[in-house]
């Protein structure tokens, strides 16, 4: 009885929830499994594979796909064929495919595969930025701001990742104003948006609050993205966390494939099939097929030969071959 009592008292200190679809009626997804998603499997995976999963995804109605990255293939051999996958998939208008540079060299290859939006990632903190960048925090700006310039002048849309934004696995806790000084930074260089990454996942609600009050002091919510890993089982209860400072991007991963090469013991990111079925419990739209989605992550999962991290896709009984079916089960769910 205490709990239920004191659950009820939690829930009129958050209001928002009970109004949340009223005041965020449309999320955008933005899905990062075949670039942030398989750059940590240790199987190769071919191009015909990414390039299939990336139609599968494109079919389920996801708008926003990154595809690739153009890191050296030394450091992350699993992008390496990169160009390969931008050049072959069959691009459908209206779906934005997205891609990781690291600097002037991986954005010129951008620029040839013609990619319409890239990505930079400085770390939110040093330690993070010297094992994953091998330069400071401030070198790795000044780098990105030079992708950033270049971009601009040629009329190709930046988007900024933060990694590391709540804590670092060299570091430790990482400052919430540390995070909004580099989200600062990001937008004055051009970035038309930047996502907020807990890359090892040790995010809370509470944590997330305090990162976002700090931010937003200096960006606006829809100049934010929020990326969620879900290492040890935060990553909705983080979202929801973000969704009422109005925050309606989010990242997430098909599958919840995912992990970062230099945050040892980091898991996958927040997999899209849970977010959709979590945003549709809520009445909020997200204009995506979930049982596509599940294919989706099926698919990829059957190659890799593991099973999916996706608690939805392991419910869902092949039985629902409908998606109005699925929706009126999250919907009712209780």
């Amino acid at each position: 009885m205490n709990f239920i009592t004191n659950s009820l008292k939690l829930s009129r200190n958050f209001p928002s929830i009970r109004n949340l679809s009223a005041s965020t009626s449309q999320v955008r997804i933005y899905e990062v499994g075949p670039r942030d998603g398989l750059q940590n499997e240790s199987k190769l995976v071919p191009t015909d594979v990414k390039v299939e999963l990336i139609h599968k995804l494109a079919e389920a109605g996801l708008k926003d796909i990154e595809s690739a990255s153009f890191v050296s293939p030394k450091w992350v051999k699993q992008m390496a064929d990169g160009k390969d996958v931008m050049n072959t998939i069959k691009r459908v208008p209206g779906v934005n495919y997205p891609v990781l540079v690291p600097n002037l060299k991986g954005y010129s290859i951008a620029r040839q595969c013609n990619a319409e939006e890239v990505a930079i990632f400085p770390a939110g903190s040093e330690g993070f930025s010297q094992k994953n960048l091998n330069c400071s925090v401030e070198e790795g700006l000044r780098r990105f701001k030079e992708v950033a310039d270049q971009a601009v002048k040629d009329g190709v849309r930046v988007r900024g990742y933060v990694s590391c934004v709540v804590g670092c696995p060299y570091d430790g806790p990482v400052s919430p104003k540390a995070i909004a000084k580099i989200t600062e930074d990001l937008l004055s260089m051009g970035c038309y948006e930047v996502s907020l990454g807990d890359t090892i996942g040790v995010g809370t609600a509470g944590s997330v609050q305090r990162l976002l009050r700090e931010v937003l002091t200096v960006a606006k919510p829809e100049q934010l993205a929020l990326h969620f890993h879900d290492t040890y089982g935060q990553g909705l209860s983080n979202l929801l966390a973000g969704l009422e400072f109005g925050i309606t991007t989010v990242d997430s991963s098909i599958s919840g494939l995912g992990g970062c090469p230099y945050a040892r013991g980091a898991s996958g990111n927040l997999a899209t099939e849970d977010l959709v079925y979590f945003l549709y419990g809520l009445g909020v739209n997200t204009d995506l097929d979930l049982v596509k989605l599940v294919e989706a992550g099926r698919y990829i999962s059957n190659f890799l030969g593991k099973p999916t991290e996706s608690k939805v896709n392991r419910a869902l009984s092949d039985r629902f071959k409908n998606h109005k079916d699925v929706v009126q089960m999250a919907s009712c769910a209780v």
